[in-house]
């Protein structure tokens, strides 16, 4: 069995989540709003703060994620919500149709890292949505991390249980044809103790940093309509050096 490799992170507290969903907000009615149902595919759900948050908004979400651990985790906090445990090549066979729209949000596709899985995770979306169906797609814009051979993230740093503080580092080692392995890792901060900085988790995934023109290429061969390429979810153009790449597609 896959080992779970997001098991032993809590991106629940890792996240300000508040403040984030509140940038996203605009963008995620704006383009949902055009979508024709209700019905909601939240790929990458991981502890369904996405989910929670469009089900307030008035949508029907289903979660789908491949760590069994993320997907508990958002049975738990939401009893009454619907998340499958998955892969996104096996939307045909996890996901019943018809939903109008989908969202694919935090940097889930590039854990699809070959070609033929990319294609089979569009097209059974394709598949899923509702003709004019909408996807709003977002992950790291890897023209500029492959470009620069970027090797790490920003520190994150967030309150952690007792005295310390919790410190998120995402670390990435570069090979060829835009596989990257990602090393998350969490550690214990408090200052004056000793040791004064302790690992809790650290694992390795494999990813692949897809480009902005092998992404449309992809949408476009599943049957999708390119409507907005933008540089970030506050809507930003996008440019080479954007931090995101983020894309607003429809099902023809």
């Amino acid at each position: 069995m896959e080992p779970d490799r997001y098991g032993r992170l809590s991106y629940r507290g890792l996240i300000a989540w508040p403040e984030r969903l509140k940038r996203e907000e605009p963008l995620l009615r704006r383009a949902l709003e055009a979508a024709p149902s209700r019905r909601i595919l939240d790929l990458g759900c991981g502890s369904g703060e996405h989910a929670r948050f469009l089900a307030s908004l008035g949508f029907e979400p289903t979660g789908l994620d491949a760590s069994p651990a993320q997907v508990a985790a958002a049975r738990e906090a939401d009893p009454a919500g619907r998340y499958l445990h998955g892969s996104l090549t096996a939307l045909g066979d996890l996901a019943e149709p018809p939903f109008g729209g989908a969202i694919c949000l935090g940097n889930t596709l590039p854990h699809l890292t070959e070609e033929a899985d990319v294609r089979r995770c569009f097209e059974g979306l394709a598949e899923r949505l509702l003709p004019g169906g909408i996807l709003l797609l977002q992950l790291l814009n890897y023209d500029r991390i492959l470009d620069r051979g970027e090797r790490a993230f920003p520190v994150m740093v967030r309150p952690g249980e007792g005295d310390g503080e919790t410190v998120f580092l995402r670390l990435m080692t570069h090979g060829a044809d835009g596989h990257i392995t990602f090393t998350p890792a969490t550690l214990r901060w408090r200052p004056g103790a000793e040791p004064p900085l302790e690992l809790i988790s650290a694992e390795e995934v494999k990813l692949r940093g897809w480009r902005r023109a092998e992404v449309e290429a992809f949408l476009e061969a599943a049957g999708f309509e390119l409507r907005e390429t933008l540089g970030s979810m506050t809507a930003d153009p996008w440019t080479p050096a954007s931090s995101d790449l983020v894309v607003v597609a429809r099902r023809k």
